[in-house]
């Protein structure tokens, strides 16, 4: 299951590597002009957090409209008619279910951080409409439109959100270094050395 997961996701990556590695890289031109002119504060961590959200869009985007993942078209308007289709333990369960759920844990962690809400509301309303976009655009190209994803991925939302809270929680009863700027820099500048390495690597370069 976690292969065929892996698998899809680097078939993703795959296929979007030039359009993302033109659109990234003419963002962060424009974003690090901006910054120079209004003489804005650079925090690397902020902007790099906001990059991994336009990274994370974007594979979401290629995840949900690939149709060779589900030949099934039409919808279902009735909540909870596919999600007891499956049995509990079941591969299909894992990845219809439980993969949708995940799947949005990241979308309802980053819009946290930036709505910054002091409750739930706002993730609410945008992960619903998020993803009934979502499925509505499905629809139109062959796939199916279920109310079913629309509430596993707000409940993914909602861990996303839970997952913000949690962490700016403990952050609190850190010690004082890590309410500096600089550790998370640099643990965002290793995380990207990473993340190029893998990227040059999907191009066919070999860093030696």
């Amino acid at each position: 299951m976690m292969e065929k997961i892996i698998a899809i996701i680097t078939q993703s990556i795959d296929k979007m590597w030039p359009m993302l590695t033109i659109f990234l890289v003419i963002i962060a031109t424009v974003r690090i002009a901006a910054i120079k002119s209004s003489n804005e504060k650079f925090i690397f961590y902020k902007e790099f957090s906001n990059f991994l959200f336009i990274i994370y869009i974007f594979l979401l985007y290629e995840l949900l409209t690939r149709t060779e993942l589900n030949s099934v078209s039409g919808y279902n308007l009735v909540p909870f008619t596919e999600i007891f289709r499956y049995r509990i333990g079941s591969s299909s369960f894992y990845f219809n279910v439980v993969g949708n759920i995940v799947l949005f844990i990241p979308f309802g962690y980053f819009i946290s951080t930036y709505i910054k809400p002091n409750r739930i509301l706002p993730i609410l309303i945008v992960s619903v409409i998020s993803s009934a976009t979502v499925e509505f655009v499905q629809l139109c190209i062959g796939r199916s439109f279920d109310v079913d994803d629309i509430l596993l991925n707000t409940v993914g939302a909602i861990c996303g959100f839970l997952l913000y809270v949690a962490l700016n929680a403990i952050k609190k009863y850190l010690p004082g270094i890590f309410g500096k700027d600089i550790i998370y820099n640099i643990i965002c500048f290793i995380i990207l050395i990473f993340m190029i390495i893998f990227l040059l690597g999907r191009m066919g370069i070999t860093i030696r």
